[in-house]
């Protein structure tokens, strides 16, 4: 009780409420569109960018290492989206070959700076570190993106799995797979500080892959996900104070484990559900 009372504390269980929420909700496009080792590679691409910022701004500051993630991980995210758009590679191909080549040079410069040390936050997450300002930014880039993702979820449903049929109703097909693209990044990038740039795609996979493994409805991958995303990172954070464990981690070693319970024990899909009557 002493410990939920330090203000510390309380923001970083506000930030993981809200990070765990919208990371989870958006999770449900993660899981339909089976492209999760793309998230994977975004997540990594953030670290170039933060050796960036730190070069560009000369220090490792919350300010250069937020902008210089974001920066990258749009540059590479949208850059393969664009390099795929004659459809000569692939964009998984792309992003791949725009993301090693990023990672490379932030790995080539990482050894120049002074601040290797300091980097261990941002690879894995220090969420007691939030403050107020990181707190406002949190939840603006969550209204934002929940906001977005509501109002245009049937054309952008529409374009992930019949695209031909979207433009044919008018919907602007590349435009939604770039704010798509977008909306993931932010994501991303808002779940920097609580889980780290190496930890964040758990918490953009787990959630919704969890729910699908219970229910058929597409819209409680949305909803169901988020639940679980905010359940899981506020119970990660409790649980981290509680074992004296990095609240980063255990988020997301959380979120796995409710992964595997629900692979082994889940009514419909679990390990060890019954089978289901063969029709005749």
């Amino acid at each position: 009780m002493d410990l939920i009372s330090n203000p510390f504390f309380q923001r970083a269980l506000v930030a993981a409420l809200i990070i765990g929420f919208t990371n989870g909700f958006f999770s449900g496009f993660v899981v339909l569109r089976r492209n999760a080792l793309s998230v994977s590679a975004l997540s990594h691409t953030m670290l170039p960018g933060i050796t960036l910022g730190i070069v560009v701004a000369g220090s490792l500051t919350q300010v250069s290492a937020f902008l210089g993630a974001l920066f990258a991980a749009l540059i590479v995210g949208l850059g393969s989206v664009a390099v795929a758009r004659g459809n000569r590679i692939s964009q998984g191909t792309a992003l791949a070959v725009i993301y090693t080549s990023a990672f490379a040079a932030g790995v080539a410069i990482l050894p120049r700076l002074d601040t290797r040390q300091e980097l261990e936050h941002w690879l894995f997450g220090d969420i007691l570190a939030v403050g107020q300002s990181d707190l406002w930014v949190t939840f603006g880039i969550g209204a934002v993106t929940l906001l977005v993702a509501n109002l245009l979820m049937r054309p952008i449903l529409l374009t992930l799995f019949e695209p031909n049929v979207a433009a044919a109703q008018g919907v602007p097909v590349r435009s939604m797979q770039y704010l798509v693209f977008g909306m993931l990044v932010l994501s991303l990038v808002a779940s920097l500080q609580a889980v780290g740039c190496v930890l964040s795609v758990g918490l953009l996979v787990a959630p919704a892959a969890t729910i699908s493994l219970l229910t058929d409805r597409t819209s409680a991958l949305f909803w169901g996900g988020g639940l679980l995303g905010a359940a899981g990172a506020v119970g990660g954070v409790l649980l981290s104070s509680t074992l004296n464990l990095s609240a980063g981690p255990t988020i997301v070693m959380l979120l796995g484990a409710l992964f595997l319970v629900a692979w082994l024990f889940g009514p419909k899909y679990g390990l060890f559900a019954k089978s289901a009557p063969k029709s005749h």
